[in-house]
């Protein structure tokens, strides 16, 4: 569909061949966007564009996993910053897209971005930010969470068990779901806290599961439950490849098992799988708010790299 706002064009791209086109706005996941094509993750009729003759002055993009049908995130959406109807511009992509992307009676897809972790001590990296959210903001979306994401790279720490848990692959979904529904309970993840809003925990950690974690290509002989000596779990954590880079997916310790340290040593355990094969990198998030998560992927040689500014529609 194209429509004709008076000086735009406002239109999806014809074909993967428009991508010179549409990476006109620089983006660090311009060099992502013709794998993610080929893989299935995008489609050319998710990637809009707003014209003003020849010259791009907005675009957005939407992604999704692997073998879905509907776009789960917004993850492109840029303004050229020289323009100074921009945010109207915007608004009116956007708005023209989603009426086309987004179905009707379903939800619509939360926005994230990656940006530099000093982004707000930098005009020219915070008004570009800025615009963007409140573009977003007056279409009805609100800031949901920022999120740290971090790196491990090769030569870093790798650390010996320290003999205090013993670790086990996962043996059926149904233990793994169960681990999972119970670490909800006090989770200082944003997402997590919000789907309690609206579901139970364990339907919560079923959505997950199948949703998230059994699209991973990766061996599922990776993931790993952590127990004490006498066979009581204590946490798990899933090691993965998202298509892009290995990750640590999913890391959890069961309530009753916090602020005892085991953390430290369930993400060991997980970095010691993905660095035996011989990975360059691993990366991982969690929420900005999240400090003991946080400072446990500090001490175990995650550095943050980047933060993600995620929005959401409720």
């Amino acid at each position: 569909m194209t429509v004709e706002q008076n000086d735009l064009t406002l239109r999806p791209l014809t074909g993967p061949g428009e991508l010179p086109l549409f990476t006109r706005l620089p983006y660090q996941m311009n060099d992502e966007l013709a794998a993610d094509l080929a893989g299935g993750r995008r489609r050319p009729s998710w990637m809009w564009v707003a014209l003003r003759g020849d010259r791009l002055v907005a675009r957005a993009a939407w992604w999704c996993r692997p073998h879905h049908d509907a776009p789960f995130l917004l993850d492109v959406f840029d303004l050229d910053d020289t323009a100074p109807d921009r945010l109207d511009v915007g608004a009116r992509l956007l708005r023209a897209a989603m009426a086309e992307i987004v179905p009707p009676d379903g939800p619509v897809p939360e926005y994230v971005r990656i940006v530099p972790p000093d982004w707000r001590e930098s005009p020219g990296l915070r008004e570009p930010v800025e615009d963007r959210r409140s573009v977003l903001k007056d279409l009805g979306a609100r800031p949901l969470v920022e999120r740290l994401r971090m790196e491990w790279r090769r030569g870093g720490p790798v650390p010996e068990p320290d003999g205090r848990l013993v670790f086990r692959p996962v043996g059926a979904a149904e233990e793994l779901i169960g681990l999972m529904a119970e670490v909800l309970e006090g989770t200082l993840d944003a997402h997590g806290r919000a789907d309690l809003t609206r579901m139970t925990a364990r339907a919560a950690a079923e959505a997950q599961y199948g949703d998230e974690l059994t699209g991973y290509r990766s061996p599922r002989e990776w993931w790993r439950i952590a127990t004490l000596p006498d066979g009581e779990p204590v946490g798990f954590v899933i090691p993965a490849h998202n298509g892009y880079n290995p990750i640590i997916a999913y890391i959890g310790v069961r309530p009753a098992h916090r602020g005892r340290g085991y953390v430290d040593a369930i993400l060991g355990e997980g970095t010691r799988i993905l660095a035996a094969q011989g990975v360059d990198r691993i990366r991982a998030s969690t929420d900005v708010g999240n400090t003991p998560m946080a400072e446990a992927f500090a001490r175990a040689g995650y550095p943050a790299s980047e933060h993600q500014l995620d929005m959401t529609w409720d």
